[in-house]
């Protein structure tokens, strides 16, 4: 297994990989609009993960809808390793990262290019000092709006009682509609929607094996 180091090396090399840090800002970022052109020469619906670690949700989507495109967002470059290498070495044209903050995610798609948005297990920033951290506070979802596609789906799953209720708390104070949720999925999870429970990311598995609850939300932004 390669290092952490090697990882970093080698994640730059993929060609399913890209970045864009603060400094590029300035000038934007070249896929902004071309992802479908560029990246998977394909006209088909973009969906993003948004803080994929090592990408397995994002993966797992892929390989069951090869009629979508999938791109996994994290900082981290060697979480992100992981995912790009599997979808390297399994030849899934339908797969591509972006290793960014998700501070700076509006400079990377443009207007209606992005489908779907998932938010998967992210850091609760439970401190009321932090707030503006959460990946559902309403400055993250105004950036949201500037690319995802008018009537497009987000959808998050956590293991936070407090950030699903917040969640909740914030998209009814900004008449967000929510169309469906539970505080426990997979005790209430539809018979129709099995990929819901059957597509896990590494922290989700942690979790369900200690027996906790995992809360889904699925709201639009218009």
């Amino acid at each position: 297994m390669p290092t952490k180091l090697e990882k970093f090396e080698e994640v730059d090399t993929f060609g399913n990989c890209f970045k864009f840090f603060f400094e590029n800002i300035p000038e934007g970022f070249s896929k902004k609009g071309k992802w479908r052109e560029e990246l998977f020469k394909n006209n088909n619906p973009i969906v993003l993960e948004l803080g994929c670690g090592r990408g397995e949700y994002t993966i797992g989507l892929a390989e069951k809808h090869p009629e979508k495109n999938f791109i996994g967002v994290d900082i981290k470059g060697n979480r992100i390793w992981t995912g790009a290498k599997h979808a390297t070495d399994q030849n899934l044209s339908n797969v591509g990262f972006l290793r960014t903050r998700i501070d700076f995610i509006d400079h990377c798609f443009s207007e209606g290019e992005v489908d779907e948005i998932w938010i998967t297990f992210p850091d609760p920033q439970p401190q009321k000092t932090r707030e503006r951290k959460r990946l559902t506070h309403p400055l993250f979802l105004n950036r949201y709006k500037k690319f995802l596609k008018p009537g497009g789906f987000v959808h998050l799953k956590t293991d936070s009682t407090s950030f699903y209720e917040y969640t909740l708390e914030t998209l009814q104070q900004n008449n967000l509609p929510i169309l469906w949720h539970t505080p426990d999925l997979y005790k209430n999870c539809p018979a129709d929607r099995q990929e819901l429970i059957t597509i896990k990311t590494y922290y989700e598995g942690l979790f369900t094996a200690k027996g906790e609850d995992i809360k889904y939300v699925c709201f639009r932004l218009v």
